[in-house]
Formats: structure tokens, C-alpha cells, sequence
């Protein structure tokens, strides 16, 4: 399937390892520079297909939550979650994962959901009026903080 962005990286570690650091969702903080974690909810406990988490998001001094749900969760092969923020349709976000030799290969992709007026919309509120851009840049640290923290 073909994404509207993908960013590629080799981690040294297995990928059940990458699996289980990636769908730790309070440490998701650690290496991506826009998100700063989430938790279960819903009666979630953890990463299955269909359960809910709050995320915590921030852009300089701009704050929001957002609620997904999980869309695939197979560990060490892919973990991916549909965001919504309030009713709006926000963006699909997953990471597959392939061994490879000297680790794993992390794919991290990302789809946006949103309409075109919503889309101009929330690049106005939060200051990013190319969020593909801006999302590439960001997936590119979060995936080179990933390979260092293992």
C-alpha cells in the first residue's frame, strides 16, 4: 500500500523489540518531537486492534489531545492507529517493521485524513501550513532518536 509519506530507517534491534518501544505509548514522547506520549482508554490496555488511547500532542506553546484507535497491531511486523481530534478525522499513522540484516527495517507511515478546508484550517491554528512537509521532518527524528535510544 502506498502512503502519503514514508520515512525508512535500519534500528539495531529486533523487531519485536522496535515493536514493544513503539507501542509503549507513554514513550513515544521520546523520540517523536511533536507527540509527548499517550495512554489506554476505554478499558484499553494495550496495544490490540480496536483499542483506544488519548495522545498528547504540543507545536511550541500550542497544546492538543487527540483520541485513536488501533488499526493493526501485530508485533514485530506492524503497529498503525487512526487519530481523531474531537469528530474530525485527523490522519493515519503506522510503523511496519522487517528484519533485516543488522536489525530491523522501521517504515513509519503517515495519511491524512483530513478535508481540504479542515486541512487549512488546523495548518492556520498551529502555525504549519504544509503539515506533509512538517510531518516528514518530524518522522525523520522520530525514527533517528528511535535507532539511537536502542
Amino acid at each position: 500500500m502506498s502512503h502519503q509519506i514514508e520515512v525508512v530507517r535500519v534500528v539495531a534491534a529486533t523487531p519485536d523489540r522496535v515493536y514493544a518501544l513503539l507501542s509503549d505509548l507513554p514513550r513515544m514522547g521520546e523520540w517523536s518531537p511533536e507527540n509527548d506520549g499517550g495512554a489506554w482508554v476505554k478499558g484499553a490496555t494495550g496495544p490490540v486492534v480496536g483499542a483506544k488511547f488519548k495522545g498528547a500532542n504540543h507545536l511550541g506553546k500550542k497544546k492538543w489531545k487527540t483520541l485513536s484507535t488501533v488499526t493493526k497491531a501485530e508485533p514485530g511486523v506492524e503497529f498503525a492507529f487512526d487519530v481523531k481530534a474531537e469528530i474530525f478525522k485527523v490522519a493515519g499513522w503506522g510503523f511496519s517493521l522487517e528484519a533485516v540484516e543488522g536489525g530491523t527495517k522501521v517504515t513509519q507511515y503517515w495519511d491524512d485524513h483530513r478535508n481540504a478546508v479542515i486541512g487549512k484550517l488546523t495548518g492556520m491554528a498551529l502555525g504549519v501550513p504544509d503539515r506533509a512537509n512538517h510531518n516528514r521532518a518530524n518522522m525523520e527524528q522520530t525514527l533517528d532518536r528511535l535507532a539511537a535510544a536502542v
